[in-house]
């Protein structure tokens, strides 16, 4: 069966999370498969990273930088918590290049915690009632990373150089720059940008829907239609005419 992106299949729903959980997760989603036979799913990269629930289990789908397939059984529902930007470094304990590009059982990386984590899990509710009892252990994430990734999804000036920029504007060294990028989202500056630039387009195709899409690769930063096109295939594995998928692992 050939792969699908993720929005062509099942539902999805999302919603804001707890407030008590708010300084570490940005929103709350589910993805339902359909009952019959469900097609492989393509998830692109979008710069966030999640907390997931999955087949009776929590998962960390850590930050990608190229298209992963998935074979979802039939009527799985997946429960994912998105991490605010800079926020799974601190809270899981390691820097985030370790799990890129990767689906890790939290288990694994926690043990003992993670078990008594999904021991009463069976749904959305539980899943935020556990976190919430766990909250005593949740750090405070990167606030300058947040700022970063900020300044990278409304896009450097034009004609300006992306890591001397940042650097300035964060004022840090480009080396320490590079680290915590390394540490927060698993790969550098110019990665992010790559992957934030492609959201933009998506975003504005949601919003301006009869807009010829070589304009929209020009808002969105593209050189020209080409350059979309390039980075379209090498992040989703479609060309922008194809339905996009949304951001859900």
């Amino acid at each position: 069966m050939e792969a699908a992106p993720a929005a062509a299949v099942g539902e999805f729903h999302e919603r804001p999370v707890a407030p008590a959980l708010r300084t570490v997760f940005a929103a709350v989603w589910s993805h339902r498969m359909p009952e019959a036979a469900a097609p492989p799913v393509i998830v692109t990269p979008d710069g966030t990273i999640d907390l997931q629930w999955i087949g009776g289990a929590l998962r960390i789908a850590g930050p990608d930088k190229e298209p992963q397939t998935e074979i979802i059984p039939a009527g799985t529902e997946i429960i994912g918590f998105r991490f605010h930007p800079g926020a799974a470094h601190a809270w899981l304990g390691l820097p985030v290049s370790e799990i890129t590009s990767r689906r890790v059982a939290l288990e694994d990386l926690w043990g003992v915690r993670a078990r008594r984590l999904a021991k009463s899990i069976r749904d959305a509710a539980d899943i935020e009632r556990a976190l919430l009892a766990d909250r005593v252990e949740h750090p405070s994430g990167d606030m300058v990373m947040h700022a970063a990734f900020t300044l990278i999804m409304q896009g450097a000036p034009a004609g300006v150089a992306l890591i001397p920029w940042l650097a300035r504007a964060l004022q840090m060294s480009e080396r320490s720059l590079r680290r915590r990028f390394d540490e927060n989202f698993g790969y550098g500056p110019k990665t992010l940008d790559r992957i934030l630039r492609y959201q933009r387009f998506l975003s504005l195709r949601r919003t301006s829907p009869k807009v010829p899409t070589a304009l929209l690769a020009l808002d969105a930063g593209y050189s020209d239609q080409a350059h979309l096109v390039r980075e379209s295939r090498r992040l989703t594995g479609l060309t922008p005419a194809a339905k996009a998928p949304y951001p859900a692992r």
